[in-house]
């Protein structure tokens, strides 16, 4: 059946009128296709709308006229912490929003669980992970330097022989 659809893009949350086909269990993985991005979203907290306080200013950085004319970047506040989070990623102020709530969220959860929070442990992790790494790099750099120090000494030996 083809009909006019009001179809909301699920990266970028806008909407637009389009002519297509639909199927009666097609909308249900939407849900599913919006949680893929971050697999640790599950356990961040759930904004209430009313606790936040929301603002739009103007931005700053480069970009000239499109960043000082326009007012997209986003201030949310949370209310009973007092968080404060300010996002100014894109020249899009329903992007800006999305991306503010996310983080808002992630700073609740730090917030709120404190030591415990899934994304202070993932962030140690990578911290650790690249500090062996790191470890691992000098480990070898130092072999390569014993090496030539041994090759250097086995051929003044040789030129000492000879």
């Amino acid at each position: 059946m083809t009909s006019r659809l009001l179809v909301q893009n699920i990266f970028f949350s806008t909407k637009r009128l389009t002519r297509g086909t639909t199927s009666p269990g097609c909308f249900p993985l939407w849900s599913v296709i919006q949680g893929a991005g971050k697999k640790y979203l599950t356990d961040l907290p759930v904004l209430n709308e009313d606790d936040l306080e929301e603002q739009f200013v103007r931005g700053s950085g480069p970009g000239g006229q499109a960043t000082n004319k326009t007012s997209n970047c986003v201030v949310l506040k949370h209310i009973p912490t007092g968080v404060v989070v300010k996002c100014h990623k894109t020249r899009s102020a329903e992007l800006n929003r999305k991306h503010a709530r996310e983080i808002m969220r992630e700073k609740l959860d730090v917030v709120y669980k404190g030591s415990d929070s899934e994304l202070l442990k993932m962030k140690e992790e990578s911290r650790m992970r690249k500090q062996e790494k790191r470890a691992k790099v000098n480990e070898n750099l130092e072999k390569k330097k014993l090496f030539k120090e041994m090759l250097s000494a086995d051929a003044k030996r040789g030129n000492n022989d000879g």
